[in-house]
């Protein structure tokens, strides 16, 4: 039997009433499959956006607090079908930093060099990179792309949801009158998860346990007068007392952020130590608080109802993978996309495969802290207690012991048109 297709008519219902986040501004290379797919040009995306290069994540202090660094790049070399590269790297004296020994992106990074060079200067290296950008301009871009091919956008607030007597979403109300029936309906209400949780009870798997912080304070520092001309083409993140800093550079401005426990650190307390971390530059603007909680949904997909970006899990931005796990959970859907009824079986897969991303995406993180060395702060030594190293990331370390990593050890699969995965693009010394 041929599978009976059909034109899907999309409607976006958007609140003016309910601020947004726009706090993730740093991706990883799965960006460029994305626009790639949309048909968005590299070029004309930077300059919407704010938009700047890059390469790698670069880490400082996290892992003894002493002024060490290292590189996470996109990239890196792969001439042969068997990895070796940290094998004869553990043979070595060791005195080149693993990450310079397989991509040249951190000497890069360390010459504020990008990906590409100027026009007419001959084609770009194939690196994997990405992009900082605007997050909030990308939002606003992506809609006027989609109505300009005959999404119908909606400004309006959800009142409530019409379920029928098989527990299906038949249609939401707005506090405009509007009616909106549908046959899916995806859920980008964010934490408050307003059909996928409110309406549907879909249990909310706690991940703090792993990982403690659950605040972030922000501020957003102009460029005009307080930095020197130039924009480094990867993002930072510095370890501090009670998390993380992490300083991303845009077009029009430097964003700065603090990733904290509020359990060691309280909110005066966390903005105080962010702003001696900026220094005086950061006099006048202005911080914002956003809470958060680390965890997944049990199951994204239910019955008529698709959750998506905040609404299906989060995960402290440490590897700049909030964007990815929309992009993610978008192409999978474009994969599985319900033309008849029968949406179960392709639930029962995009669930499997967003429920293990994010079980991988978790361990990741986890292996960042469960590698420090610092001792320093109550903070630090919470995290060094072995009931904070999930038992998988405890199982694989142990296993490592008797060969180092390779790209077998990991379940994720690369992204769609990525050569690179998260998990698999770098990796820690």
């Amino acid at each position: 039997n041929k599978p009976h297709f059909r034109v899907a008519d999309m409607t976006l219902l958007e609140s003016a009433e309910v601020p947004r986040i726009g706090v993730g501004e740093a991706s990883i290379p799965s960006i460029r499959h994305v626009l790639a797919t949309i048909g968005i040009d590299e070029i004309e995306f930077l300059m919407r956006v704010d938009g700047t290069y890059k390469h790698a994540i670069k880490y400082v202090d996290l892992l003894d607090g002493r002024g060490e660094s290292y590189y996470h790049a996109f990239g890196r070399r792969r001439l042969k079908p068997i990895y070796r590269s940290a094998e004869q790297w553990l043979r070595s004296d060791r005195s080149l930093p693993f990450s310079e020994t397989v991509s040249a992106q951190p000497v890069l990074c360390e010459n504020c060099i990008g990906p590409h060079p100027y026009p007419g200067d001959g084609p770009a290296p194939p690196f994997a990179y990405a992009f900082h950008m605007n997050a909030l301009k990308f939002a606003d871009y992506l809609c006027e792309i989609a109505t300009a091919r005959g999404v119908t956008h909606y400004l309006d607030t959800m009142t409530d949801v019409d379920i029928d007597d098989r527990g299906m979403i038949r249609s939401v109300k707005t506090s405009g009158g509007l009616q909106i029936q549908g046959d899916l309906f995806i859920d980008c209400t964010g934490f408050a998860a307003l059909l996928i949780e409110k309406q549907l009870d879909v249990d909310w798997i706690d991940c703090s346990q792993w990982l403690l912080n659950d605040r972030a304070v922000t501020i957003q520092v102009p460029y005009e007068t307080n930095y020197p001309g130039y924009v480094r083409p990867n993002t930072l993140a510095t370890a501090v007392s009670s998390g993380w800093i992490w300083e991303i550079p845009l077009q029009t401005r430097r964003a700065w952020g603090y990733v904290f426990s509020s359990a060691y650190r309280n909110d005066d307390d966390a903005e105080r130590e962010l702003r001696a971390h900026i220094g005086s530059f950061a006099d006048s603007c202005a911080a914002r608080f956003v809470p958060f909680r680390v965890g997944y949904r049990a199951r994204s997909w239910v019955k008529n109802c698709v959750a998506m970006g905040l609404a299906a899990g989060f995960v402290e931005p440490l590897e700049s993978t909030g964007l990815y796990l929309s992009d993610l959970a978008t192409v999978l859907l474009a994969e599985h996309f319900p033309y008849h009824d029968d949406m179960a079986p392709l639930a029962y897969r995009f669930n499997r495969i967003v429920a293990d991303r994010f079980l991988e995406i978790v361990d990741f993180i986890n292996l960042h802290y469960c590698l420090t060395r610092r001792d320093d702060t109550d903070y630090w030594r919470e995290i060094r207690q072995p009931k904070r190293m999930h038992d998988r990331v405890g199982a694989r370390l142990e296993f490592w012991r008797s060969k180092p990593p390779s790209f077998s050890d990991f379940e994720d699969a690369s992204f769609p048109g990525e050569l690179n995965s998260p998990l698999h693009s770098g990796g820690l010394p």
